[in-house]
């Protein structure tokens, strides 16, 4: 990206609803951070997206402020608000660069001329004779090893590979600590393609500085041959005009079966596309029927991501994401007023695909009781201690402060009650009035941190105060695809509660 632009996106909410987003800060990351975003709520539909930095809030700079203070300037705006904002990546590299991101129209300039951020980049090569067209070089005390010889002319130079290129990876496995004899036989024996992510002696030099660590993810793969392909579609009178089907021995979701003269075939899909996204949610690790709900759930038009064999092929040799070169071509032409206003929907930052691992952390959800109730229902198990969430009711106060289905409870009003009987964690609930604190955490989260023996309190979430956690009148549920729950033992689901015939206590 030809430096830092920010979007200039204007929210408005309705009476009694929130703008959809958790504002939080977070222990280790710079900046005041856009966290799980409503599923159709006013900043999904305009474009803003997980990891986003706000910059502005009604053209007032706040990167420099509290989080206290920034919440008050957004709940100060009453019903619409303007914010520019910054997506990750971008807001990473400009901090590292020293930008002055006070500055709205902040690029980084050198001599005069707009400079391309600085990144690694993956280069695809595809041996047509005997040779890549390069030797390695390594320096007997100088860590890495480096490419030399480069042909002109050769696979590797049509590659984008250059001299003094420094190599890190191989086929997406990390070589920066081997010996030259093990990466030349590693590419010996990677056959007649390979996957090399390289990085300039400038790029280089410039994260050594930094001590950031290089990977994958920030890599442009402009130069790579084989392209995903952005597919827009607007739904036609019979549909779009295609099936999405899952393949016996293969993993993922793919096009079938287009109908002649449909959307489908006129926007460019092809049989066998295998399905990386939909509106730039990324589908992979998502049941059939969560994909079939996302493309339902977008209205009357839709934005795909695909890929052919040949590039799906590519990409996972490199055991990189395809959403990398969405995230790239999005980045690439930041959105003008009007565009980040119709924006249909985020595009996440692309995961390495190894995976950032999932926060550790719970969540304190704090609500207010409406004529409804809270909306959700406390379970447990017969003989076994602990409550978990069932039924949260989509809008109610549960909803609206985070609290999702399965989701283990840990406290409540700051009372733990990981090994109290339902009872009692249901009449703590009943004598807390008008309002409730519940401290939750995923099933996944909370299996990790009792195997590593933490402890889990409103301490985990890295905030300096009880005062900075997010009320529901602050935040908005982030309404993803649910990972299914691990079958547990078969066990009799007393039903106590307060007629003694039910454990399921709406609330």
């Amino acid at each position: 990206m030809a430096g830092y632009k920010s979007r200039v996106i204007s929210l408005t909410k309705r009476p009694g609803h929130t703008f959809g987003f958790y504002l939080r800060v977070e222990q280790g990351e710079e900046g005041h951070l856009i966290r799980c975003l409503e599923m159709g709520g006013p900043a999904e539909l305009a474009g803003m997206r997980d990891g986003d930095r706000i910059l502005r809030v009604n053209g007032t700079f706040v990167d420099g402020l509290s989080h206290s203070e920034v919440v008050d300037k957004v709940r100060n705006s009453g019903a619409s608000v303007t914010f520019h904002i910054l997506d990750e990546a971008s807001y990473m590299l400009a901090k590292a660069q020293g930008l002055d991101l006070s500055n709205p129209q902040s690029t980084a300039v050198a001599n005069g001329v707009a400079k391309q951020a600085l990144k690694p980049k993956l280069c695809y090569l595809v041996k047509s004779s005997s040779s890549y067209g390069f030797s390695l070089r390594s320096v007997k005390g100088e860590q890495g090893l480096f490419m030399t010889e480069v042909i002109q002319g050769s696979v590797a130079d049509r590659a984008g590979v250059n001299v003094n290129d420094r190599l890190l990876e191989i086929n997406g496995e990390s070589v920066e600590g081997s010996t030259h004899e093990h990466v030349v036989d590693k590419i010996k024996l990677a056959g007649s393609s390979i996957m090399f992510l390289l990085v300039d002696e400038e790029t280089d030099r410039h994260y050594k500085n930094m001590r950031m660590k290089i990977g994958a993810w920030l890599a442009t793969a402009k130069y790579l041959p084989h392209k995903p392909r952005v597919v827009n579609m607007t739904k036609g009178p019979d549909g779009y005009g295609f099936l999405l089907k899952e393949e016996i021995n293969l993993t993922g979701h793919f096009i079938r079966d287009i109908d002649r003269g449909s959307p489908a075939e006129k926007a460019g899909l092809k049989e066998m596309d295998r399905l990386v996204s939909v509106d730039g949610k990324e589908v992979d690790g998502c049941s059939h029927k969560q994909v079939v709900d996302k493309i339902r759930l977008s209205g009357n038009k839709c934005c795909l991501l695909v890929v052919d064999k040949d590039t799906d092929q590519m990409y996972k040799q490199g055991k990189v994401s395809p959403m990398l070169f969405l995230e790239e071509m999005d980045s690439s032409s930041p959105p003008s007023y009007t565009e980040a206003l119709n924006l249909p929907a985020p595009v996440r930052p692309s995961t390495p695909v190894q995976g950032r691992k999932e926060e550790l952390k719970p969540k304190l959800c704090k609500m207010e009781k409406t004529s409804a109730g809270y909306g959700f229902h406390l379970n447990s198990i017969q003989g076994v201690p602990g409550q978990y969430i069932k039924e949260v009711v989509k809008g109610g106060a549960a909803d609206r402060a985070g609290m999702e289905d399965d989701d283990i409870v840990v406290e409540v009003n700051r009372v733990n009650v990981e090994q109290s009987s339902h009872e009692e964690a249901v009449a703590l609930i009943r004598n807390s009035g008008s309002s409730l604190e519940i401290l939750v955490a995923k099933k996944s989260v909370y299996d990790q941190l009792k195997a590593k023996g933490v402890a889990i309190t409103p301490l985990l979430l890295g905030e300096t105060s009880y005062a900075q956690v997010h009320t529901a009148e602050e935040v908005e549920r982030h309404e993803e695809a649910r990972p299914e729950t691990p079958t547990e033992p078969e066990r009799k689901r007393t039903t106590s509660s307060l007629s003694q015939d039910s454990i399921d206590e709406r609330l």
